[in-house]
């Protein structure tokens, strides 16, 4: 499995990692050099695409700990039709994810300060995280914010064996420069 972008997608990408890029000078949103920045957020971003093959039109997706709005920017762009919830606790890099909305014209992406226990349930048919606490973390916020049955997935560098009750299927795939990664897709057991 290799991530792979749509052409479709090159502009408004390109565009997102100018405003990451003027925003980073005064806001210190990440410490990733700008060479470095499309495969480690928008290439491993792109290795989801394939799982909204299976969300149906005008569901919800929620991203926990978006930071700067990845991947929740991402999947936003690929499918207008789906509302992607982009949710993180700071507040400097929400504000960053609303103006990226704004400026990109991106009316699906919901940006949301604040914690994913604190916040109403979302009922999303997809949950993404990536490089965000444990898969026991995750799935304890997702079982608040999914729909029954629906699926989870996590970005990860490294094994984690998921809590009881879950099952995980590993797709690992390769960034050119960052290595191996893999995409846990979780569901109830």
């Amino acid at each position: 499995m290799e991530p792979t972008l749509p052409s479709r997608l090159a502009a408004p990408v390109e565009a997102y990692l100018a405003l990451l890029d003027r925003w980073n000078r005064t806001h210190a949103l990440t410490s990733l050099e700008p060479e470095a920045r499309f495969e480690e957020l928008i290439l491993d971003s792109a290795v989801l695409l394939p799982f909204l093959d299976r969300v149906p039109k005008g569901a919800a997706v929620v991203d926990f700990g978006t930071g700067m709005g990845i991947p929740a920017v991402v999947l936003a762009l690929a499918r207008p039709d789906l509302t992607v919830h982009a949710v993180d606790k700071a507040h400097k890099k929400i504000a960053f994810v609303r103006q990226v909305a704004l400026e990109l014209g991106l009316t699906n992406l919901r940006p949301s300060v604040g914690r994913a226990e604190a916040l109403p349930p979302l009922g999303a048919a997809l949950g993404v995280a990536k490089a965000v606490g444990t898969l026991e973390l995750l799935l304890g916020w997702w079982q608040r914010h999914g729909l029954s049955g629906a699926p989870f997935l996590a970005l990860k560098a490294g094994a984690e064996v998921p809590p009881a009750g879950w099952t995980a299927v590993s797709h690992p795939y390769h960034l050119p420069t960052r290595g191996d990664r893999q995409v846990v897709e979780l569901r109830p057991a």
